[in-house]
């Protein structure tokens, strides 16, 4: 079930909110978010409920271990933990990948095991392990109530797409939290946004990205049509997945839960380095804390940092496919990042020139980056690049004329949103007049078009996929 879908904007949803609200008492809402959570990822695939399930079930048991032994007791049982969640993710998402590349080395015969891959199970398992990891490190409280746990795993609004959550950012919001009027307004407000991002802009970005991935598959890309391709991917990746953030610390905070930010605005960095600590924000919190970190993180010598990072960014890459192109997506960000912090480059730039220079060439590596990632083998990523570059680019702009006469619009407006002008200029626009009523009812007639344009074109039935949604 998508965020996105007529199911859960006009069912789902409502109907939570309204036994949420009925009832009274923590314990009980707790238990109606818990139901709801499973009942939300049982949704595609019900058998996969049990994994989730499972997850919960052993996750609670080794915290309970952990913290009740001391010793080399604790070690074992934390190895168990890593060995079992990271197990899941291996037998579920890069089993196949290995068999075909064992395959491909070793000239074996071994079938594919072809399991479907569970939703968010990346985000939830990632959550899972991090709460083992704090309770053994003594940074959060292990959890007593297998109910919250289950919660604070399953919640449905970060559940398959996150931001990822550390436990111990919520245990005090699991255990009480309030909502009033104004954070009850704010999240839904926060939702629309995401929701508006997602249906207006994602959705409609997609097309020409998609027909470009396609027909670099097929070696008939040209060079404009590769560019438009590239640009409207760069931009749908973003507000597909920045909506979807939203819209989870949107639901999180119509039931009294305040997750934090996942995206700051990453198109506007001046750096490879500054853009990572903008995009995917909880993700790249978790790698740091649970890898880099422990290896040393950058107070070691320049071979154990290269190391270091380059440790960070094969997993990133890992994490996020089971396929080489991903591979080669993480390692080329190590070698970016890993210049940027041996040269200092970024930081001794002093003219304003020089770092905007830069800043353009960040994002034009970003950008590459993005086919990389999106096409649909690392060969249609070389061919994709090559046309941008004008290297075996073929045909004239066609489709490109027809597919940017029907999306400029959108890609106008997305290269906008994607920086924080409107916001600032609406923050000057009030500053002062916050309480005004001609301000609150503006604000509140934008959120309603909004949300009514994009209901619209989720009624006509416009393309709806989610990016992120096989991770």
């Amino acid at each position: 079930m998508l965020f996105s879908s007529s199911i859960f904007l006009f069912i789902f949803l409502p109907a939570v909110l309204l036994g949420y609200y009925l009832l009274r008492g923590q314990r009980a809402r707790n238990l109606l978010l818990l139901g709801a959570s499973l009942l939300f990822y049982a949704w595609g695939e019900p058998v996969y409920v049990f994994l989730m399930l499972f997850s919960i079930c052993a996750n609670y048991l080794l915290g309970r271990g952990i913290d009740a032994r001391r010793g080399g007791g604790r070690k074992t049982l934390l190895i168990l933990a890593v060995v079992l969640n990271l197990g899941l993710l291996f037998v579920f998402k890069y089993l196949d990948f290995t068999i075909e590349n064992l395959n491909a080395l070793l000239g074996l015969q071994i079938p594919p095991v072809e399991l479907s891959l569970p939703i968010g199970i990346s985000f939830f398992t990632f959550q899972a392990l991090s709460y083992c990891i704090d309770v053994y490190r003594g940074t959060a409280e292990v959890q007593r109530n297998i109910l919250d746990l289950g919660l604070y795993i399953s919640f449905f609004p970060q559940l398959i797409a996150g931001p990822i959550v550390r436990y111990n950012s919520v245990a005090e919001q699991i255990r009480r939290r309030t909502v009033d009027a104004e954070g009850f307004q704010q999240g839904v407000m926060r939702f629309i946004l995401g929701f508006a991002k997602k249906i207006l802009l994602a959705n409609n970005l997609s097309v020409a990205a998609e027909r470009a991935f396609t027909l670099a598959g097929a070696g008939e890309l040209s060079t404009a049509m590769a560019w438009l391709g590239s640009l409207s991917y760069s931009l749908q990746i973003y507000f597909d997945f920045s909506g979807y953030s939203d819209m989870a610390i949107g639901l999180g905070r119509m039931f009294g839960f305040r997750f934090e930010e996942n995206f700051n605005y990453p198109y506007i960095s001046r750096s490879v380095s500054e853009f990572w600590k903008r995009w995917h924000i909880s993700l790249g919190r978790w790698f740091r804390d649970y890898i880099y970190f422990p290896l040393g993180g950058s107070r070691v010598g320049k071979g154990k940092l290269l190391r270091n990072l380059f440790a960070v960014w094969l997993f990133t890459g890992i994490w996020h496919g089971a396929a080489w192109q991903f591979i080669v997506w993480g390692l080329m960000y190590g070698v970016l990042v890993a210049f940027e912090k041996l040269s200092g480059i970024p930081g001794r730039l002093r003219t304003k020139a020089g770092k905007g220079l830069y800043a353009t060439l960040t994002l034009l590596i970003v950008n590459a980056g993005w086919v990389l990632f999106g096409a649909q083998s690392f060969d249609a990523a070389l061919c994709q690049l090559g046309a941008m570059l004008g290297l075996g680019a073929a045909g004239a702009a066609d489709p490109a004329r027809f597919l940017f006469s029907e999306s400029w619009v959108f890609l106008v407006a997305g290269a906008v949103l994607a920086t924080p002008l409107i916001p600032r200029a609406l923050r000057k626009l009030t500053a002062g007049r916050e309480d005004r009523p001609l301000v609150a009812v503006g604000r509140a007639a934008l959120y309603l078009l909004l949300l009514a344009l994009s209901v619209s074109f989720l009624a006509m039935g416009s393309h709806n996929p989610f990016i992120y949604f096989t991770f």
